[in-house]
C-alpha cells in the first residue's frame, strides 16, 4: 500500500519496486532500483525516510523517523532501522536493530540480531554483533554489494513476472 500523510506523498522513482504487500507511507523517497519488499513498512510520518539507488527493504523491516539508506545498502529481513543513516553498501542483517542517530559505516554489517545502539558510530567495513552491537571484524573484502545486485534484479525479475492469481 502507498498513500499520503498530511498531504505528503511519497516519491518512488519509475525503476524502484514496491511490492504490493508492503506499506509505504508519506514522506519517503525512493530512488533508482531501490526495493521494497512484503510486509515492510516505511512510515514517512515524523521525518524523511529516504531508500537510496538499489538498496533494499526485505521482507517484514521497519524504517521510520528520519531513517537514511544511502545507495547499495541492504535491510534484512524484519530489521529495523530508526532515526539511523545506513551508509552505502551497507548491509543490516535479519532481525538486527539501528537506533536513533546511529551511523553505519560504508560496506560495514550489522549481525543478524545485532542491537545498534543510539549514536553509535559503526566503522566502514566493520562487522558488528551482539546486544549491545561491538565490533568484532575487520572486513576486508565486503558481501554487501552483491546482496544490493541480488535483490535489485530480483526486483526486475518480480517486475517482468508479474502474474497475479485472484
Amino acid at each position: 500500500m502507498i498513500r499520503s500523510f498530511d498531504g505528503i506523498e511519497p516519491t518512488i522513482a519509475d525503476s524502484a519496486y514496491v511490492d504490493e504487500a508492503s506499506v509505504v507511507i508519506g514522506d519517503v523517497e525512493l530512488a533508482d532500483g531501490a526495493s521494497v519488499w512484503p510486509n515492510a513498512t516505511l512510515r514517512g510520518d515524523h521525518g524523511r525516510i529516504v531508500v537510496g539507488r538499489e538498496s533494499n527493504v526485505q521482507d517484514g523491516a521497519v524504517l521510520h523517523e528520519d531513517a537514511v539508506l544511502e545507495p547499495e545498502v541492504t535491510v534484512g529481513h524484519n530489521a529495523i532501522v530508526h532515526a539511523a543513516t545506513v551508509a552505502e553498501a551497507a548491509l543490516v542483517g535479519m532481525n538486527a536493530v539501528v537506533l536513533d542517530d546511529a551511523h553505519v559505516g560504508e560496506e560495514a554489517v550489522v549481525a543478524a540480531g545485532a542491537v545498534v545502539t543510539e549514536g553509535t558510530e559503526v566503522p566502514p567495513r566493520t562487522l558488528v554483533a551482539g546486544v549491545p552491537a561491538e565490533p568484532k571484524t575487520e572486513l576486508e573484502e565486503s558481501p554487501t554489494r552483491a546482496a544490493a545486485a541480488h535483490y535489485t534484479a530480483l526486483a526486475d525479475r518480480y517486475e517482468e513476472t508479474d502474474e497475479r492469481i485472484d
